[in-house]
This record gives structure tokens, C-alpha cells and sequence, in this order.
């Protein structure tokens, strides 16, 4: 007969792989993960700087770790370590450059449809990222100026005058890591910086004090333009030039994979699901990143797979 899994897990971030660890640990045999990128945590990858900070408490606040994956402070470099070992250690069954199409439940069984053909599993987890579809400015960039707009740190240079847009945890590392070679301006629409954790207050106090970075807040911009080779930022209060735009404004919800998985949204485009983090779809079940509204945690998205994994296990018993 086809193999039919206990649990298919769609993306391979810290969600996909602690309900993968969980699901080992906790008894269910038959689990696959997969991922459409060629490896594991590809937000965590392209997204964070080098030698990153990465806390266990998420935004200051305790988060105590629910399960049997002991994660701890690190950086970006040790954390990819820690997973690494995990998968390794626990041999789970990995598949990927394998992007999932979409899922489909027929006679109770779950079908899920990729370039690598069709799997089938009782259960099913959606543990995709936001960041891999950054969120985007209301405004159009101009096509000359694509080379010069970034949502990451990619293709830098040194001795640029750069504007990094965002009032973000990472919009607050970019400007202070891009100080170091560059001319920074750091521009948020409100007048204060509430959302970066506190360790990344202070230091980016301590970079303005010092005049490393420049800060432009509770200014909005209306738009770009191209100009002699810059890009000409058009703020509410007066036009600027600039060598290169960075946004840091967060990711989105992917919509139309969630809808082609069967996963409701509600009208602000988020999925729906209950206490348990089960759609409305018995059996299908959502993780890691797309569970927020704003922001996310390494730690957090660890314990949606212990929660997720305990619940299938209670369903069955």
C-alpha cells in the first residue's frame, strides 16, 4: 500500500523543525518535513546578519521552553548549529528543494502536492515564514532603482549613504551593523522607537549619542525617485538623496498558499485556528511565524510544535 504518513510538515524553520523534533520524541513514526529551499531555517539564513543576537525571550519577555527542545541565547551562526544537530540527531525525514503546491483532504487523508509528487499523512503542519515575502511600501519603486532597494542586507557596499526604513528589531541591527562603513539614516513613520527589544533600544541610543546613526522618525515617505544615479527619497517634510534604501518592515502572510492548503482566513488576511493551533480543517494545523500578527520568536515557534504534536497525540488516544 502507499505510504501514508503520521504527520507532513510544510517548511523547514524553527515551527517545522520542532514539530518534527516533538513528533520523534513524542511517538508518531512516520514524519516528513519538507522544505522548498535547500535547506533548513532559510529565514533565519538570508534574513539575519552575521553573529546576530538571538534571544530565547522574545521582545524582553520571558518564554519558558515548553518541550524537548532546549533552546538558549545564541547567534545566528550557533543557533543554525543547533539545528543542524537536531536534525541529525534525531534523524528525521527531511525532503528539500521541494515546494509544496497545495494540500488537499480526501476520504480523511491529507494530500499534499509538490514538484516531488504526492504524499499522504493523517496530519498535516503549515510552518512556512512571512519574511520569505517581505512586506513592501504602499508606493511603486521605480524599475531604475531596483538595484538600489533592499529587504535584507545583501549586495551592501561600503561608503554608501543608505537609508534604512523601519521601526523593527531588524530595522534598528541593519542601520546600527551598516554604521560601521556607511553613512546611516534610520527613518520610522511615529515619533518613537517602541518595538525594538530593549538591548536594541540601548544601542541604538548609544549609536545616535555617539552620531553613528542618524535618526529621522515620525516622518513618513510619499514615494521615490530616481535622480542622477540616487535614489531621491520624498518625505513629508522635504526630499533627500540617498545611495541605497533598506526596507526592514516586516513579511507578509503568504494568502494564496494558506487558501490553496484549505486554511481559512479571516477578513484582515490571517488564518483562523483555535486554542490548539488546528484550523478549521481537523488535522491541519499552523506554526512558527504565521501564527503572529507582528513579529515572531524562535522560542515561540518551538513550542507550537509540542502543543501541536500533544494534541494529534491526544486525538489519537
Amino acid at each position: 500500500m502507499e505510504k501514508i504518513y503520521d504527520l507532513i510538515i510544510i517548511g523547514g524553520g524553527p515551527g517545522g523543525i520542532g514539530s518534527a523534533v516533538e513528533a520523534k520524541v513524542l511517538g508518531l513514526e512516520k514524519v516528513l518535513m519538507i522544505e522548498k529551499t535547500d535547506n533548513h531555517s532559510h529565514t533565519i539564513r538570508k534574513f539575519y546578519k552575521d553573529m546576530k543576537r538571538v534571544d530565547k525571550d522574545w521582545q524582553g519577555q520571558a518564554v519558558d521552553m515548553e518541550g524537548n527542545v532546549e533552546f538558549t541565547d545564541g547567534t545566528k551562526e550557533s543557533t543554525l548549529d543547533f539545528f543542524d544537530s537536531l536534525l541529525d540527531d534525531e534523524k528525521i525525514d527531511t525532503r528539500f528543494n521541494c515546494a509544496v503546491e497545495k494540500v488537499e483532504k480526501k476520504d480523511g487523508v491529507f494530500h499534499v502536492v509538490s514538484g516531488c509528487g504526492v504524499d499522504r499523512a493523517k496530519n498535516v503542519i503549515v510552518a512556512i515564514g512571512r519574511m520569505g515575502k517581505p512586506n513592501k511600501p504602499s508606493y511603486k519603486i521605480p524599475p531604475s532603482l531596483r538595484s538600489q532597494i533592499n529587504f535584507n542586507l545583501d549586495k551592501c557596499s561600503n561608503g554608501e549613504h543608505i537609508l534604512v526604513v523601519g521601526g523593527g528589531d531588524s530595522a534598528v541591527e541593519y542601520a546600527c551593523e551598516l554604521s560601521a562603513t556607511n553613512e546611516v539614516t534610520l527613518n520610522y513613520r511615529r515619533e518613537d522607537l517602541t518595538r525594538p527589544n530593549p538591548t536594541n533600544q540601548e544601542m541604538i541610543a548609544e549609536y545616535c549619542d555617539n552620531e553613528a546613526v542618524r535618526l529621522k522618525l515620525g516622518v513618513d515617505i510619499e514615494g521615490l525617485e530616481s535622480e542622477h544615479g540616487q535614489v531621491k527619497v520624498n518625505f513629508t517634510d522635504g526630499s533627500e538623496l540617498f545611495d541605497r534604501v533598506i526596507y526592514a518592515i516586516g513579511g507578509t502572510t503568504p494568502k494564496d498558499f494558506l487558501k490553496s492548503c484549505g486554511i481559512t482566513l479571516d477578513e484582515t488576511g490571517e488564518p483562523v485556528f483555535d486554542d490548539n493551533y488546528e484550523s478549521e480543517v481537523p488535522g491541519l494545523y499552523i506554526a512558527g511565524d504565521i501564527v503572529f500578527n507582528s513579529g515572531g520568536s524562535i522560542a515561540i515557534a518551538l513550542n507550537h510544535g509540542y502543543r501541536i504534536v500533544n494534541h494529534i497525540l491526544s486525538k489519537e488516544n
